[in-house]
């Protein structure tokens, strides 16, 4: 009886912790295609500038995975290091971090420039004013520049 109350314990246990677990956050290809989706309604682009779009914020989203697992390894080590009370890894994991931001951010500005380049005169100036309204100024994506866009 012990056991049944037990295993039917843990699998209600179970349940609730499965019910709590967050939501896994958007692949970058799904927020590249949800950033291609937002920039074909706001600019009313075209086929090609929309397969154009495509290459351009797949081949952007690629990198930054790359550098995410990164960056993710990165803050890891930031974290034993400061756990462990250790200044010079406490540096090289912040110099570490530093770099990998700067790429995202280069990734990141090089992918906008491609595709502002695909872009007609009145779609560059709508462009332009959906950068000015966005958070920050970092553009009409949360986080800004940074790749985080949806």
């Amino acid at each position: 009886m012990k056991t049944i109350l037990a295993l039917t314990f843990t699998a209600a246990l179970a349940t609730i912790m499965l019910a709590q677990t967050p939501p896994a956050p958007p692949s970058p290809a799904d927020r590249a295609q949800h950033h291609l989706k937002f920039l074909t309604t706001m600019l009313s682009l075209t086929a090609t500038q929309q397969q154009q779009a495509t290459t351009i914020f797949n081949n952007e989203a690629a990198a930054e995975a790359t550098v995410h697992e990164s960056m993710k390894a990165a803050h890891d080590t930031l974290q034993d290091a400061v756990k462990a009370n250790d200044a010079a890894a406490i540096d090289q994991a912040a110099n570490t971090i530093g770099q990998l931001t700067a790429q995202i951010t280069s990734t990141h500005a090089k992918a906008e420039a491609a595709f502002y380049q695909t872009l007609t005169a009145d779609q560059q100036v709508k462009f332009a004013q959906l950068h000015e309204r966005g958070p920050r100024g970092g553009g009409p994506f949360p986080g800004g520049p940074a790749g985080d866009h949806p």
